[in-house]
């Protein structure tokens, strides 16, 4: 059931500190895109709701850091904090854009397909969520 639940996307504080890798990160256009995201899932009765998390901050120092910075929740189908990594598994293209789409969509329309907590995952960054 997809009417009146809410996702909550959280972004962790971000520290970039390597010189030799970089990642193209915008706010404004991952701002851009979550306004789209929402104009699109709210005539389905899902709202998405964005938050910026600075109790906690990752140093981003690959593509996986990047994941673990983003969590997404919805108590609704008791989710408790999974990064985007856990969520959606490995990245195909290293997109954020496309990731984050996918994890959204993900917990909107098949979050029984998030593995437990508990489950081994090859994807597992070390970020403290559980997978």
């Amino acid at each position: 059931m997809t009417a009146g639940k809410e996702i909550v996307v959280a972004f962790y504080g971000m520290r970039f500190p390597r010189r030799d890798w970089s990642v193209h990160f915008d706010w404004n256009e991952v701002m851009s895109f979550l306004e789209e995201q929402t104009a699109e899932l709210a005539p389905l009765g899902i709202r998405l709701k964005v938050e910026r998390d600075s109790s906690r901050v990752i140093d981003i120092n690959g593509y996986g850091d990047l994941l673990n910075a983003v969590r997404l929740r919805s108590s609704q189908d008791g989710l408790g904090n999974p990064c985007l990594g856990h969520v959606i598994g490995a990245s195909a293209d290293l997109d954020f854009l496309a990731d984050l789409k996918r994890g959204i969509g993900r917990i909107a329309f098949a979050p029984e397909m998030i593995a437990p907590d508990t489950e081994y995952r090859k994807v597992c960054h070390n970020c403290g969520c559980g997978c």
